[in-house]
């Protein structure tokens, strides 16, 4: 099998790496800084069929006009002229439509379903714990409008064999003890599961090593080298790496990247605050999304996370406090007292965001021997696993086992 370079230790470029190794493949994984330290370490860690629809859809842009000035709000872009970020919104206008909506809904669905079958099996596996649970996910709402959205929602991915189930206050209640009051209502997501991210990425770059990968942390790529019209290898921090074949899981630098190849992939970087806490006393039982707030939590074994916002600035990761102090208000509005909290970290990481809202895998048309792995936004982590699985098919030349039509970067 040919000599394989990929690109970015993050979720994706890790579950690729892992599948490719278990196959036998002579890999290699380069990384800037240590494996999982950019936007696959302080996410929720949920894995979510339930996020099926795709994040550009007519409420999305609504909302995206509403909220984009407001520094404070779930939706946020830093006012700055920049001719790409104005494209990406004019491409995700369009995109925000009924029929691509129902055209990506089905494939995200089966991406998702068939990425947390694959979570399920490596959380039986040796040397993997990762603090994985699958008990679904609690959408809570406090308003008859936001709650009608949830239903909506809810309805939408009924009807395409997606469960969701509308539960009254009481039923909520009964869930979650630790609800508020005022919550009128909430949808529990049952397929859905979470878990550790960085924990998950870690012991999976292990069991990549041991099955022979090579993973080169700090190790920065400079750029892609080509002779003769094709791409041969990477200019590195550690010098030339020859390969036949190189996978971009960058992220939200991909687009860096395959721009002095001539490659357009319109992905801008969405930033996501989380607040990790020491966990409370009394805590929830059940990954809780408060609705109309755009904050999520997840309960691990030692902490409870909350994370939330979509933030376009650019490269950017510097930490706003005051969206900071958005996400820990949330709770307090749609949970009784947890009682006092400590803060052990304060994260922000930026999500490579297409504008149509599906990922962006597949070799591209110039350079065939590049594969593209990005564009993931908000399910990175929840599409790790099938998206290593496919594009290790990819690298080998196997048919897809799931259609992948929709996320080819010819699409651009």
């Amino acid at each position: 099998m040919s000599n394989i370079l990929i690109l970015g230790g993050g979720v994706i470029g890790v579950c690729t790496t892992y599948y490719l190794a278990q196959q036998g493949a002579s890999v290699t994984l380069l990384e800037q800084g240590e494996i999982a330290s950019g936007c696959s370490y302080g996410n929720a860690g949920w894995v979510v069929p339930s996020h099926s629809v795709p994040l550009a859809t007519p409420d999305a842009l609504k909302n995206g006009l509403k909220w984009m000035f407001d520094p404070v709000s779930p939706f946020y872009i830093k006012p700055r002229l920049d001719m790409q970020l104005l494209r990406w919104l004019l491409r995700f206008a369009q995109a925000a439509n009924a029929k691509q909506i129902h055209q990506a809904i089905p494939v995200l669905r089966d991406l998702n379903m068939a990425s947390r079958h694959l979570f399920d099996g490596l959380s039986t596996q040796a040397g993997m714990d990762f603090d994985y649970h699958q008990q679904g996910i609690l959408m809570l709402f406090r308003t008859a409008a936001g709650f009608a959205g949830g239903q909506h929602e809810a309805h939408e991915l009924h009807g395409f064999d997606q469960p969701a189930v509308v539960l009254d206050q009481a039923q909520t209640r009964q869930m979650e003890p630790l609800v508020h009051p005022e919550v009128i209502g909430s949808v529990h997501f049952p397929d859905d599961a979470h878990l550790d991210p960085a924990i998950f990425v870690r012991q999976l770059a292990e069991q990549a090593r041991q099955l022979g990968a090579d993973i080169k942390t700090h190790t920065r790529v400079d750029g892609l080298r080509i002779e003769a019209g094709k791409i041969v290898g990477a200019d590195t921090s550690a010098g030339f790496m020859r390969a036949d074949q190189i996978v971009v899981a960058m992220g939200s630098w991909s687009p860096q990247l395959a721009h002095q190849l001539q490659i357009n992939i319109p992905v801008q970087a969405g930033k996501g605050y989380s607040v990790t806490l020491k966990r409370p006393e009394r805590c929830p039982q059940i990954p809780l999304g408060f609705g109309e707030a755009r904050v999520v939590t997840s309960t691990l074994t030692h902490t409870l996370r909350l994370a939330g916002t979509m933030e376009l600035s650019g490269i950017d990761l510097h930490i706003d406090q005051a969206r900071v102090n958005a996400i820990l208000a949330a709770p307090k509005r749609y949970l009784q007292d947890l009682g006092p909290l400590e803060t052990i970290e304060t994260w922000a990481g930026l999500r490579p965001c297409a504008p149509d809202g599906l990922p962006v895998i597949g070799r591209t048309k110039n350079h065939p021997n590049v594969i593209l792995a990005t564009g993931h936004a908000m399910m990175g982590l929840s599409l790790g696993p099938i998206t290593g699985q496919l594009v290790s098919q990819i690298v080998c030349n196997a048919a897809p086992e799931i259609d992948i039509a929709l996320l080819s970067p010819g699409r651009f």
